[in-house]
């Protein structure tokens, strides 16, 4: 069994406080919209990580949800040696598909890991750089001979992932359960 670790919560840079700037649209700075509100101008709110836990099976994740925008929950949990499920909620956008990229990143370059499971399944949006973040995975699992396999059924993140033509690059599975079942 490992240690618990917990990670603390992330804030992402406001870009409306930079001087000469408005708020981040589309991932491109923009100046002030023309006959937007001001409320919209003048927003400050930040995504945020929160939750970030990690533990054994004997100690589970505190429980936690993504209630607000621009949210993702990230628990580790390590059932039996050698495996490893990793499970994800909230949204995984530009700003927050960088904290579930490090995640799973550090749980293969673990030596002791031979699987890592993703239960995606309370995912409430999938971007294209959450499908970038995926892809990086899957290639530094390949890489260090670590098994990847995903959990869900939820067409927030089949659709993204079958869209972009994805579906074939990862082994999916309905449930955690499934997934961890040897093959």
């Amino acid at each position: 069994m490992s240690p618990s670790r917990s990670w603390s919560t992330w804030a992402a840079p406001d870009a409306a406080s930079a001087p000469g700037r408005g708020p981040i649209a589309c991932g491109v700075d923009q100046p002030p919209v023309p006959g937007a509100s001001q409320e919209w101008q003048d927003r400050t709110s930040r995504p945020t990580v929160t939750a970030m836990h990690a533990s054994s099976a004997s100690e589970p994740a505190p429980a936690s949800g993504a209630d607000g925008p621009d949210q993702i929950t990230v628990s580790v949990v390590r059932p039996e040696p050698g495996t490893v499920v990793v499970t994800v909620g909230g949204e995984v956008d530009m700003l927050t598909s960088p904290q579930l990229r490090s995640v799973l990143v550090e749980q293969i370059g673990d030596e002791t890991v031979e699987l890592v499971v993703v239960d995606m399944d309370a995912v409430t949006f999938l971007g294209t750089s959450g499908l970038a973040a995926l892809i990086e995975v899957r290639e530094a699992a390949h890489a260090a001979g670590v098994g990847l396999r995903l959990a869900c059924t939820g067409r927030r993140v089949l659709r993204p992932l079958s869209i972009a033509g994805l579906l074939p690059m990862f082994d999916i599975h309905d449930t955690v359960k499934a997934a961890l079942a040897p093959t």
